[in-house]
């Protein structure tokens, strides 16, 4: 199986050009600054992956707004005097959102329409043209976490355009796809073959999801006083998954789930490396992490189990938080076990 080279350890800098909580210009210019870049490259990450919102990028109308586009580059220009690489992952585009709290999203439509296809096209082409001359730093991801599960198809059709669409800029950038059920790992399968040897198949794990989002209140049905340690048996896992959505309870479902440990993530991770080695495609996962709310020995244990398998199959990672976003490991509830995280990672 390849190995996605420079993009072996890294964190999301989620909350700052997406998932912001409001459109505020003085947010996107001090939320991450260079002191936070000097600061990662300084724990030996090798990439940050930077969720940005459509909106941030380009007006209502699609035309490209200057502004947006400063801070990614801003960013770009600290990573590279740092050494870091970066991953542009698009959060969120015109007509389609990820976002469990946007409930009037129709999360299929965008699978179907040629006009906010053509759209998000147009976008990705602004973006490949400003990043067009750092082929061994940048990385591109079209999209953040397809929900639906029926629209694989579709979603491996536009996939095919996205990737004809940017190599007619950059041939030789990494593309990273994704795909669907929130882009579960067990979703890698329905990815089609690589249409050449610099694409990525991209999974999050958050693995299993009661544990590491207890009391998030974006998660629906889930209490918010609701709490689990980890590692519990596969079995209490799912007795208690079966309180949300089996949709957003995950892998804990699947046969692969045996027990819990390094070995649960080895399983649960089988089917997707097996496609990755039939294609001799890189395996990546864009997102993991632990909710802030969770007992901190208990997010030590977890990050050291699935570190473990990511070790075991150089399966690059990024960390989902650097700050803020119920994740981030520099904020005040991570302080106790700040410096045994910062070893695990």
């Amino acid at each position: 199986m390849n190995i996605f080279k420079g993009f072996q350890k890294g964190v999301n800098l989620g909350g700052w050009i997406s998932q912001f909580a409001v459109y505020d210009h003085e947010h996107f210019r001090t939320f991450i600054q260079e002191s936070d870049i000097r600061d990662i490259a300084s724990l030996g990450f090798d990439h940050v992956r930077i969720p940005v919102d459509y909106n941030v990028l380009e007006d209502e109308e699609g035309n490209p707004l200057e502004s947006g586009f400063g801070y990614l580059s801003q960013c770009n220009d600290w990573c590279r005097k740092y050494g870091l690489n970066i991953l542009i992952d698009l959060h969120e585009c015109f007509g389609y959102s990820f976002d469990p709290l946007k409930k009037d999203m129709d999360r299929k439509k965008f699978f179907y329409d040629d006009a906010l296809q053509a759209r998000f096209l147009n976008l990705w082409k602004r973006i490949a043209e400003t990043f067009r001359d750092e082929p061994a730093r940048v990385a591109f991801e079209p999209l953040n976490e397809v929900v639906l599960q029926e629209v694989a198809d579709a979603w491996n059709g536009i996939v095919r355009r996205y990737i004809e669409t940017i190599r007619a800029i950059c041939p030789d950038h990494y593309i990273v796809i994704g795909g669907v059920c929130y882009n579960n790992v067990m979703s890698v399968p329905l990815l089609d073959p690589p249409y050449d040897d610099k694409i990525v198949y991209n999974f999050h794990c958050y693995e299993p999801m009661i544990f590491s989002h207890q009391g998030a209140y974006w998660v629906e049905e889930m209490p918010a006083d609701f709490r689990i340690g980890y590692p519990k048996s596969v079995e209490e896992y799912r007795a208690a998954s079966r309180s949300i959505s089996r949709d957003l309870g995950g892998a804990i479902f699947a046969e692969e789930a045996k027990e819990m440990g390094p070995s649960f993530f080895i399983n649960i991770f089988q089917p997707a490396l097996a496609h990755a080695e039939k294609y001799n495609v890189a395996l990546y996962c864009g997102e993991y992490g632990v909710i802030d709310l969770a007992d901190n020995e208990d997010k030590i244990r977890w990050l050291q189990d699935i570190h473990t398998a990511f070790a075991r199959y150089n399966i690059g990672h990024a960390l989902w938080n650097y700050k803020e976003k119920d994740f981030g490991f520099v904020d005040e509830r991570f302080a106790s076990v700040r410096d045994k995280f910062i070893a695990c990672l």
